[in-house]
């Protein structure tokens, strides 16, 4: 199952998690001192708010997969498309471990498509090795300087 992605920069957390826990009826499943997520079922959607952002507002959006095959369809149907592809392989970034890929639609929106792997105790964690693909991009240097 594949489940949609929405990250949004909000301006006072604590205020933004009250607004959206009542508007979905739901709590968040994580929340951080700078971050909240709610894994919404019905829909199925992955929602995401930090303060991490430069302004309030739509940061990106994305789909999450289940399966690394998945994922692996994901990224065969962009490059078939011959969508520029930011391949950033197993990362860190938004208290989780994942493999992803970002492309970035014609109004220069990003896409994060991502196989959560696990959950770390921290925002991000740093590259132990400097490649292009073992350095995360997260909230540095990925389309429109975004993370999940």
């Amino acid at each position: 199952m594949k489940r949609f992605h929405v990250h949004l920069h909000v301006d006072d957390l604590n205020r933004s998690i009250g607004f959206y826990s009542q508007l979905f009826a739901a709590q968040p499943a994580r929340v951080e001192g700078d971050y909240a997520k709610w894994m919404l079922e019905d829909p199925p959607v992955n929602f995401a708010i930090s303060t991490r952002g430069s302004k309030p507002g739509i940061d990106h959006l994305g789909i999450q997969t289940d399966d690394a095959e998945e994922l692996v369809a994901l990224k065969a149907r962009a490059q078939a498309a011959d969508m520029e592809l930011l391949d950033e392989g197993t990362t860190t970034c938004c208290y989780a471990r994942s493999e992803k890929h970002w492309v970035t639609d014609p109004q220069g929106i990003a896409w994060e498509h991502f196989h959560t792997l696990g959950s770390i105790p921290v925002f991000h964690e740093a590259a132990s090795v400097t490649t292009p693909t073992a350095a995360s991009t997260c909230c540095t240097a990925s389309p429109r300087s975004s993370c999940c």
